[in-house]
């Protein structure tokens, strides 16, 4: 996402405003008596949570430049990476490399344990991508990138697309094949699929709609439809099949039918993103303008 334009969008957006109020949770998806809790605070911009093997997780201070690691045992936080590409969306394959939305140069990266980094994407038919925003691995390794255009004042290339548009892209496991699978897009930005992969939600702010797909064979996509009739930043899924989604109103959450079955709000002028955590996948983790969160949760989730 682009957090300039969200700041300066919501520079008078009141704290007392939508992001505070109740929990609302009409399923029975939230631990007893669990509160929200802020893990830390100081950051300019945290989006990306990743969620490793242990339950740790590793997310972006963007502005900073900077990929945080914040243990699940110990409960703090520690830089993991500097000079990290102004990276935004995160994912961990199943090899344990953290692929990162590189939006410094366009590129999509993989990351050790190290902190050494590999290029896996830097152009598409010889031209840079607009700017890689988020990602999901399905349960084979193939992945899907979000590709919108943010003009960021820290490129130095000319700013405007190169592409023919902002599109959803295919990389399949073995990283020989890289391609858009939805070019009907207006800005896609969040993404995330079903445990089994056999779905995959994308949003799409420039259209206000969130679009469900199945996943068939070779990385292609069909039956797109309208999940929702909104945005969302960043999105998560619990065992469950229901969707969390970000913005200005916190984390929200809706079920298979696109019923909208709780709210967690979040005192902070907008919620970038969210990830399941913990060995059990049974904390919420949640990036939010300057702070990070993590509620606990009854359901879990598998990322």
């Amino acid at each position: 996402m682009n957090y300039k334009l969200i700041v300066f969008a919501l520079c008078t957006f009141a704290l007392v405003g939508k992001s505070q109020g109740q929990i609302v949770d009409k399923k029975n998806l939230i631990e007893k008596n669990a509160q929200l809790e802020k893990i830390e605070t100081g950051f300019a911009f945290t989006e990306g949570p990743a969620v490793s093997r242990l339950g740790d997780v590793y997310f972006t201070d963007q502005p900073n430049d900077k990929i945080i690691k914040w243990s699940f045992f110990t409960g703090k936080t520690e830089v993991f990476m500097e000079n990290a590409g102004r990276s935004n969306g995160m994912f961990f394959d199943k090899e344990g490399n953290l692929i990162a939305c590189a939006d410094l140069d366009n590129q999509l990266w993989s990351i050790d344990d190290k902190g050494n980094k590999t290029v896996l994407i830097e152009s598409y038919k010889g031209k840079k991508l607009n700017g890689p925003n988020d990602l999901f691995i399905t349960p084979s390794g193939d992945m899907y990138i979000t590709d919108p255009l943010y003009k960021r004042d820290y490129w130095t290339r000319d700013p405007e697309s190169q592409q023919d548009g902002e599109h959803l892209y295919f990389l399949s496991a073995n990283r020989l094949q890289f391609m858009p699978v939805d070019e009907n897009l207006v800005r896609p930005n969040g993404i995330v699929g079903t445990p089994d992969g056999k779905n995959l939600y994308v949003s799409d702010p420039g259209a206000n709609k969130i679009y469900k797909y199945d996943i068939i064979e070779d990385g292609y996509l069909s039956n797109r439809e309208i999940y929702l009739e909104r945005g969302s930043d960043g999105m998560t899924i619990d065992f469950r099949g229901n969707i969390y989604v970000t913005g200005e109103d916190g984390v929200k959450i809706y079920n298979k039918k696109s019923e909208e079955i709780g709210h967690i709000p979040i005192p902070e002028k907008w919620t970038a993103n969210v990830t399941f955590a913990g060995p059990d996948r049974k904390t919420l983790f949640i990036t939010a303008s300057e702070s990070v969160y993590k509620i606990r949760m009854k359901v879990y989730g598998t990322y």
